[in-house]
């Protein structure tokens, strides 16, 4: 497969409605999900995308841990019928587990045995087209659950049966605008951002109402005339200059700040949108009420390189320097570990450094945190220019984790890619790719020598000291991770298929499981009648098949293109 066929691959699927599949049957005893229980989540669920609104990713559940974690065994899998990337952590209400997959699927299951409740398939147009085509997760409240479309439309399921409650329209795929993230449930307000950052769209973060489905605000990432930050975009550049929101916010109830991350400008070449281009590859801080920017920080300007800054920073309170504060913690896709302090009306740069190799810094300006280009290595238009890491970046949007207990930080990154590509100035045609470059023309290459490429790192955020990283020869690193309790870390994203559990303090493997397929999607830690599991979904596709399209066509270095694809439900737990 060539450059161009993975850049260019999509997923189109036409599938019918299926409300209730053969099965269990509807579920019994749902437990109605409280602007509490998501505020202060039992330990043993699962309810939002990382857990809590923190996005800290820890579970505080130790049954499972580095005593016994080598007797983890699976207790039962199940199949999702479909292929591409698997992104979504299973989520857990009390038993329940929901699935969201690739073409607009989600599955409700026994969480303790495998058994189908229901089934929902989304209908999807068959002229659909999105550079990423998958699903990262299903949002609860009350009675409902929310899944975001790649058709560009929320839907609202009743939980017990999966029969659609409410569809909204939010913009149109047909200009290039879609929906992969799982959306945000605040106090009654379901909260999504849209993707399309190469199709040319301007990005937006918007709210409606979980139980009507009305439209109650919406927030556009660039800014338009008159609005502040407009200054920082040339002409009508801002009217498509991307900063999409594609992936879901961290949330802070305290000052009722919704943190959310913003992705790059478009087209890729700087010097097509001149200025600072706000608040692409920013996290802007937002008013849950209305939508208002309360404060931002722009982790870098004038975006050039394709490093979406979507993730959001996790919320963590810790010392640093001798003193106590509210941090933001973001190890960027622009290879820059970001430590920031957050107030309710501002955040402020307090350090950041470093976390693979780049040779596009210079440094960072300790007073604003803005970081220092070297011109040689920023893509412009008629030339091709080169540049580490590469635009998949020092971590992409799979997300790292911070375990209460170790006080670490542990990044899913990837070391010794580099990149490039020539920009060029071509026309906007709605719906179509917009890259400002010929995708054909765009490479991944390995630093030569390399002895590996992923890389999972653990750092302490309040020393800025790395404290271990167990490094993987032949493979990237594209999965997201998580912590635990039972000092453990688990993870999948490397192209061996593999399953992982790592000793939190060290970095030793303690424990692996091949699997069906690669595992790009979040592992979660739950609890049902006093049993501890541990869930995942194993199901490769999407960046991480285009990653590995790469490494196999383009560099030789020993790694064959031989993952398959198919998305399976994995569930483990100790043997007793």
């Amino acid at each position: 497969m060539t450059i161009k066929q993975w850049l260019l691959s999509s997923l189109v699927a036409s599938t019918c409605l299926v409300p209730i599949a053969a099965g269990a049957g509807p579920i019994e005893n749902y437990s109605p999900v409280t602007a509490d229980r998501l505020k202060n989540p039992e330990p043993g669920n699962w309810m939002l995308y990382r857990r809590t609104y923190d996005g800290q990713g820890y579970s505080p559940l130790d049954q499972i841990n580095t005593s016994n974690v080598k007797d983890l065994t699976p207790v039962w899998t199940f199949s999702t019928g479909v292929v591409e990337g698997h992104e979504a952590p299973p989520i857990i209400n009390n038993g329940v587990m929901f699935v969201a997959t690739p073409a607009g699927q989600v599955i409700a299951l026994n969480a303790k045995t495998g058994d189908e409740y229901w089934r929902y398939k989304r209908q999807l147009p068959d002229d659909l087209f999105q550079l990423h085509p998958t699903n990262r997760g299903v949002g609860l409240w009350q009675d409902k659950l929310y899944l975001a479309t790649t058709d560009d439309h929320v839907v609202a399921l009743e939980a017990k049966t999966g029969k659609v409650l409410w569809d909204t329209k939010v913009q149109d795929y047909k200009k290039g605008q879609y929906l992969t993230l799982m959306p945000l449930v605040i106090d009654g307000k379901v909260i999504v951002g849209g993707s399309g950052g190469e199709l040319g769209v301007r990005g937006y973060v918007v709210a409606f109402d979980a139980d009507s489905g009305k439209e109650l605000w919406r927030t556009f990432t660039i800014p338009g005339e008159g609005e502040p930050g407009h200054d920082t975009w040339k002409g009508d550049d801002w009217k498509s200059g991307g900063g999409s929101a594609w992936m879901t916010g961290n949330y802070d109830p305290d000052t009722k700040t919704i943190y959310w991350g913003v992705g790059n400008a478009a087209p890729w070449p700087g010097d097509t949108h001149p200025g600072d281009n706000l608040y692409t590859s920013s996290v802007l801080g937002l008013d849950p009420d209305n939508g208002k920017i309360k404060a931002f920080h722009q982790y870098h300007q004038n975006d050039s390189w394709d490093w979406d800054e979507v993730d959001a920073p996790m919320l963590i309170d810790f010392q640093r320097d001798g003193r106590s504060f509210k941090s933001l913690v973001h190890p960027g896709r622009d290879a820059i570990f970001w430590i920031l302090e957050r107030k309710p009306d501002r955040i402020n740069y307090v350090a950041g450094w470093p976390f693979v190799h780049t040779d596009v810094w210079k440094g960072i300006e300790p007073e604003t945190g803005k970081p220092i280009v070297d011109p040689a290595h920023k893509p412009i238009i008629g030339k091709r220019v080169e540049f580490c890491p590469s635009l998949w970046g020092g971590k992409d949007w799979p997300s790292a984790a911070y375990s209460q207990k170790t006080g670490l930080v542990y990044v899913p990154a990837n070391e010794n890619f580099c990149g490039g590509f020539t920009g060029e100035k071509v026309p906007l045609v709605e719906g179509k790719l917009w890259l400002g470059t010929k995708p054909e023309d765009i490479g991944l290459k390995v630093v030569p020598g390399a002895d590996h490429y992923g890389e999972l790192q653990a750092w302490d955020p309040a020393t800025g000291k790395k404290v271990w990283s167990h490094n993987f020869p032949k493979s990237q690193l594209f999965g997201s991770v998580t912590a635990t309790a039972g000092d453990l870390v688990l993870g999948g994203g490397t192209n061996d298929r593999m399953f992982r559990a790592f000793n939190a303090k060290t970095g030793e493997v303690l424990w692996e499981q091949k699997t069906n397929s690669g595992i790009m999607g979040m592992p979660i830690a739950y609890a049902v009648d006093g049993t501890e599991y541990i869930a995942v979904q194993s199901g490769w596709g999407v960046d991480a098949q285009r990653i590995q399209d790469a490494l196999a066509t383009g560099n030789n270095i020993g790694v064959e293109n031989n993952v398959p694809q198919g998305g399976v439900v994995w569930v483990f737990a100790v043997k007793k």
